[in-house]
């Protein structure tokens, strides 16, 4: 007699079912992650651990997403910087084993994430806006008539970039504040100063 024969139909349904949502979360979070330039392997490694009851090590990820352990453990160092999984302690288990638990305040992850990589991001680009506007300014008056015309454009489009990434500085800076002054489940606006 088979496993599946002494299980109600049910509840055999019931496990189907999981394996496809979890099947499905997992290939939803590594596209998610791919698209906002993060390898799939980290989304697919956070969806793991994110869908578990228990914490897991590197061998339980490795041996669930068929991965090999130096892409789990590249990807998870990865993981652990951004803050969005931890290390923790398992009762019984050898010290020499990590096991890790994925962070479940989504809007810390948020908060660690667009403070990290996407204000460096618009910081840079912000300071090679500058670099490239003063470089003009200094030359403009020497160039030939044609060539001050063009600058002048280059002027002004860098001046509106400049302004373009200034507002979303304020935006981002703006939504951060709000996310790190509390509770965020009821926020309908953001107010920008």
């Amino acid at each position: 007699m088979s496993e599946t024969k002494d299980i109600p139909v049910s509840n055999r349904q019931l496990a189907q079912d999981l394996q496809i949502v979890h099947d499905s979360m997992l290939d939803g979070l590594g596209q998610l992650a791919d698209y906002f330039g993060f390898n799939k392997v980290m989304g697919q490694l956070y969806g793991t651990l994110l869908l578990s009851a228990e914490p897991l090590s590197l061998d339980d990820m490795m041996g669930r997403l068929g991965i090999s352990k130096a892409s789990v453990s590249t990807n998870m160092r990865a993981l652990k910087q951004i803050g969005m999984v931890r290390q923790v302690w398992v009762r019984g288990s050898s010290g020499r084993r990590k096991y890790y638990q994925a962070e479940t305040d989504f809007w810390q992850i948020f908060s660690n994430v667009v403070s990290g990589r996407e204000m460096r991001d618009v910081d840079r680009a912000l300071s090679v806006m500058e670099e490239n506007r003063q470089r003009i300014s200094g030359i403009i008056a020497d160039l030939p008539p044609d060539q001050q015309i063009l600058a002048r454009l280059y002027l002004d489009r860098i001046a509106q970039m400049q302004a373009l990434f200034r507002f979303a500085q304020l935006i981002i800076n703006s939504v951060l504040s709000q996310v790190s002054s509390g509770d965020v489940s009821d926020v309908s606006g953001v107010e920008l100063q």
